[in-house]
């Protein structure tokens, strides 16, 4: 199409055809149609990056940000009276600062630009490019956003949406570095050139282990959606240290590594994108989180179990903690105690979304994918040891998951139909070794409600730990 309508403004490259293709190309400006090629994408992201991260750099992550979820209600929660003034005030400064450039501007530039090509001799056809226009199909498009889509479920998941028949997808692979995520879509791409689809892949930067690089994404992610709306955000990144390592690493921010990225990073996240969900039936928050939450599954009972006590550490040292119960550092507890802190997550944003009116359609559910070791999850730990041990579970034991039987969990979890009474807070999950059925195993074998762990259904947990959270967070 891009080479007829060239050799059409060839032959007729008169004063009003010129009028025309402006209006054509303003058009086209004001889209991001999957005729946009990945080099622009990649440009268009890193210079929103830069611009962003600017911004995010002056201000203190710990600088008060009010949570949507805590303007309703709030003797409920024992919050103060809610402000929206300071509220709304903060929404404006997030929408000007990503505001796109007005049409009048875009008319101007297109036009100087085409004006200055034909005075130096240029040709129309060779000055002007022509994007395709949205269709009413590309206006459908649900937009999902995917944390940690660079590698094992995450990637997984991206890769069947992408190529999913039945619906086109705006599918943002945020990653922890823009080459990460550039990598992952050229990869889709590539992969899927044999059965093309309208999908459409932008790759972003997100850190979570730096609430400068989540502010920074949540600014810019509006700059690089058609329609800044989110029909489901999937917290699915995630980390686990090597079992015998004795240092603390802490993320940028101070936390615990990692429970710093796969609670805390989350967590704020969320409250940045909140205001962005859309408030429809369907729309969803899926957190990965896992079976070793609970101390009596067999996974869960193997070295030390997961458990928050009173979240005394988190109390009373704050950031600062080794351990969210106030124990000392054990990597293995680390990485239990953040699934739990996922689950209890789960279930209180499900109980606050619930209470607000602004976000009362939206269903938050987390899933556990089941034992896979051959991700870049397990990039810590010994890899020798990690290659037998992926083997045992996967090939010989058949308890074990893979990478693509995790992606379709996600993938199933972001497009099943959802029932707020069923679903809201639910824990997904499926017996050991069920990838062996494959597919058909999603809403079979892998199905939910699924019994979650004893103190995973502690309310009153839940409660304190979204509060301290917000705390150390600097959300107020």
């Amino acid at each position: 199409m891009i080479s007829n309508r060239r050799r059409f403004a060839a032959f007729l490259a008169q004063s009003v055809l010129l009028l025309l293709l402006l209006i054509t190309t303003t058009a086209g400006a004001f889209s991001m149609s999957p005729g946009v090629s990945k080099a622009a994408a990649a440009t268009a992201a890193t210079a929103a990056t830069a611009a962003t991260a600017a911004t995010a750099a002056t201000t203190n992550s710990r600088s008060p940000r009010r949570s949507i979820l805590s303007m309703t209600n709030p003797n409920q929660y024992g919050d103060e009276e809610p402000n929206e003034r300071s509220s709304s005030v903060s929404s404006s400064a997030l929408s000007a600062a990503a505001a796109p450039a007005s049409r009048r501007q875009v008319l101007q530039q297109s036009a100087s630009t085409t004006v200055a090509a034909m005075a130096a001799g240029v040709s129309l056809a060779s000055s002007l490019s022509f994007p395709e226009p949205a269709s009413a199909e590309g206006n459908s498009k649900k937009t999902i956003v995917i944390t940690g889509a660079n590698s094992g479920i995450g990637f997984q998941a991206c890769q069947r949406l992408a190529t999913a028949s039945e619906q086109d997808y705006t599918i943002v692979l945020a990653c922890r570095t823009l080459a990460k995520a550039q990598g992952a879509v050229d990869r889709i791409l590539s992969s899927s050139a044999a059965s093309p689809s309208s999908s459409t892949l932008i790759p972003a930067e997100c850190d979570l282990s730096s609430q400068a690089s989540i502010q920074a994404f949540s600014q810019q992610l509006p700059q690089l959606l058609e329609t800044p709306k989110i029909d489901a955000l999937c917290l699915n990144a995630g980390l686990a240290r090597n079992t015998g390592a004795t240092d603390v690493e802490r993320t940028q921010d101070g936390f615990e590594l990692t429970v710093g990225v796969n609670h805390f990073g989350h967590f704020y996240l969320n409250s940045l994108l909140l205001p962005m969900m859309n408030n429809d039936n369907g729309s969803r928050i899926v957190v990965t989180a896992s079976g070793l939450h609970d101390p009596a599954s067999p996974g869960g009972a193997q070295g030390v179990p997961a458990g928050l006590g009173d979240l005394k550490g988190l109390q009373e040292q704050g950031k600062a903690c080794e351990l969210l119960d106030g124990s000392p550092y054990n990597p293995d507890k680390a990485y239990k105690d953040s699934k739990l802190c996922n689950v209890l997550f789960t279930r209180e944003l499900q109980r606050r979304l619930q209470q607000n009116t602004k976000t009362s359609n939206i269903v938050a559910t987390c899933f556990n994918p089941g034992l896979i070791v051959g991700t870049g999850f397990f990039r810590y730990q010994n890899q020798a040891f990690t290659k037998v041990f992926d083997f045992a579970a996967t090939d010989l034991f058949r308890v074990g998951e893979t990478p693509a039987w995790g992606g379709g969990c996600l993938s199933y979890m972001v497009t099943k139909t959802v029932d707020a009474a069923r679903d809201g807070g639910a824990f997904y999950s499926s017996p050991p070794g069920s990838s062996k059925f494959g597919d058909a195993a999603y809403g079979n074998q892998f199905n939910g409600p699924f019994p979650i762990s004893v103190e995973a259904q502690d309310n009153a947990k839940a409660k304190l730990l979204w509060e301290l959270s917000e705390r150390e967070l600097g959300i107020v």
